[in-house]
């Protein structure tokens, strides 16, 4: 097969013509082609009097040394096939947590006949669906089951993005697998594609029913409590639901918890696991007209029905050494609540696959070193967290209404008293407040400066009817539990940290490799121990 890139086309472009455009504007005989298909696309918007496509096409042709000789920016490409090797039944692997890593840790070791038991504290994603409606709507937090906890992980209640800064030949392999498990299959060519939080809540039912075929077994509300050890190695699993306390015995266990399982980051502390402390970000939500981040970054094509809302992705380095970024940017989404703990506030951003709400948010993000934490525990960035929210939480009222402010009143250092253009998207509530009730000094000057910084790489993006919305902590973990060469914990064999929790990813499709790593690391444990038991 031949990968041909960098091809230009315009935005009226035909996509069900493929082989016209081998034919015509690439000069391959039509007698030569097998196959065509579209193997990425993306918007060019640099030149706003010029936006158009940027695609990559696959050929399957008769004569294709010919071709490659031929057409220009091609190289012969192989779709890369996943095997997995099959094990023999002993101590039932067991998977705590269900988000990206766990669903796909949980997904190869069924496929390996492992027959894994999945441990959730939250809910199924129908239940937890309700769960997050009713607080959102001025109902009481669910702490096991709301925007962090329940199936899917985190990513049910954001935008889907399946955008990622790691190489690895596993990422065709999740794409192709999310393709079949219901998610659109745009994904598979698109340069940033995204499901969308509507379409993900059934693709991750999808994929667990797999996992449960398979034999695999999925137990939600099912709080993973402790675990002893024999020789320094796991020995069993516990934990708790509805009818009591449990224990598995076990040899093999994937921690995939996320980045927001604070008292399993505390349990692990008390039992000495080997931890240390790791740089986040904290900081708002912007949110502005979708219009006008489609006129700012389209220009003049704005509104082109071959265009979804635009998306952006900043970053400022200013000269106190701190640095501003943007990040899971939802184009037509909202600001969504994500809190996790009683009395403590979080925010985040959700978009559904159309994109095509009124407003489109950022995260606002100033970098947070161990050096701001005030401690050398290796829980101190936690605290840290915890602390910010629980100031927001005060900041909005103590009843879960965030804190907000006008990116103008912002600048001036004054406080807001109405709403201009834009219209806030958080539910349940909001409250005027400024962000210095609740971050600390050096995030709010960074703040300041990188939105006017920001304005001048994005028309309006400085827009003073522009809305901040806090606190935006849950970025990514401040902890990592740390692992040797074969990802086992430092501390315990058999014994996996995974995933962004663990402090080894950051976003649905880096911590599903590393899920697929942990459990391809489980299966030559296992395989290893069956050839010990033959021997």
């Amino acid at each position: 097969m031949i990968r041909v890139s960098n091809i230009k086309v315009p935005l009226g472009f035909d996509f069900g013509n493929l082989r016209g455009l081998c034919t015509g504007q690439l000069k391959v005989p039509e007698k030569s082609l097998i196959s065509v298909k579209l193997s990425k696309k993306s918007v060019d918007a640099r030149r706003k009097s010029d936006v158009h496509f940027i695609i990559s096409i696959d050929i399957e042709a008769k004569d294709e040394k010919r071709l490659l000789k031929q057409l220009k920016n091609a190289v012969s490409v192989e779709e890369y096939v996943y095997k997995v090797p099959q094990v023999k039944a002993g101590k039932t692997p067991v998977v705590v947590g269900f988000g990206p890593a766990g669903m796909f840790a949980a997904l190869v070791l069924a496929m390996a006949g492992a027959k894994p038991i999945v441990l959730e504290r939250g809910q199924d994603v129908d239940s937890r669906v309700k769960a997050v409606e009713e607080f959102q709507n001025g109902g009481s937090l669910n702490p096991e089951s709301n925007v962090q906890f329940g199936e899917g992980g985190a990513g049910t209640f954001s935008d889907g993005k399946l955008t990622t800064g790691i190489k690895d030949k596993r990422i065709s392999v999740i794409l192709r697998w999310f393709v079949e498990f219901g998610a659109p299959e745009e994904i598979l060519y698109l340069a940033k594609p995204h499901i969308g939080t509507d379409k993900l809540r059934d693709t991750v039912k999808n994929l667990r029913k797999r996992v449960i075929e398979l034999g695999g077994d999925v137990r939600f509300g099912a709080k993973f409590d402790g675990y002893t050890t024999e020789n320094g190695c796991i020995s069993s699993v516990s934990y708790t639901d509805s009818n009591g306390s449990h224990t598995i015995e076990t040899d093999n266990l994937i921690l995939a918890t996320g980045h927001s399982a604070r008292d399993v980051f505390e349990m692990l502390y008390n039992q000495n696991v080997d931890m240390s402390q790791k740089s986040f970000a904290v900081g708002v939500r912007i949110e502005h007209l979708r219009k006008d981040i489609d006129k700012a970054m389209y220009g003049e094509f704005a509104g082109n029905p071959a265009l979804k809302a635009a998306d952006y992705k900043l970053a400022v380095h200013l000269p106190d050494g701190r640095s501003l970024y943007t990040f899971c940017m939802c184009p037509g989404g909202e600001v969504v609540a994500a809190s996790s703990e009683t009395g403590r506030l979080a925010v985040n951003g959700m978009s559904c696959f159309a994109r095509d709400g009124e407003n489109s948010n950022s995260a606002l993000l100033v970098n947070v070193t161990p050096q701001d934490f005030g401690s050398k525990h290796p829980l101190a960035g936690m605290y840290f967290q915890r602390e910010i929210e629980e100031k927001a939480f005060i900041a909005g009222g103590s009843d879960y209404s965030a804190p907000v402010i006008l990116v103008g009143d912002f600048l001036e250092n004054q406080l807001s008293e109405d709403f201009g253009r834009v219209k806030p998207s958080y539910r349940p509530n909001v409250k005027f407040a400024m962000p210095q009730e609740y971050l600390p000094d050096f995030v709010c000057r960074s703040l300041k400066d990188g939105i006017v910084e920001m304005g001048r790489k994005i028309k309006g993006f400085d827009d003073k009817d522009a809305i901040l919305t806090g606190v935006e902590s849950r970025s990514s973990s401040p902890v990592r539990i740390n692992r040797d060469e074969k990802l086992q914990s430092l501390s315990v064999g058999g014994f996996f940290p995974c995933g962004e929790g663990a402090g080894y990813a950051g976003g649905i499709i880096s911590a599903a490799v590393d899920g697929m790593k942990c459990a391809e690391a489980v299966i030559e444990a296992l395989i290893k121990e069956n050839d010990n038991e033959f021997n």
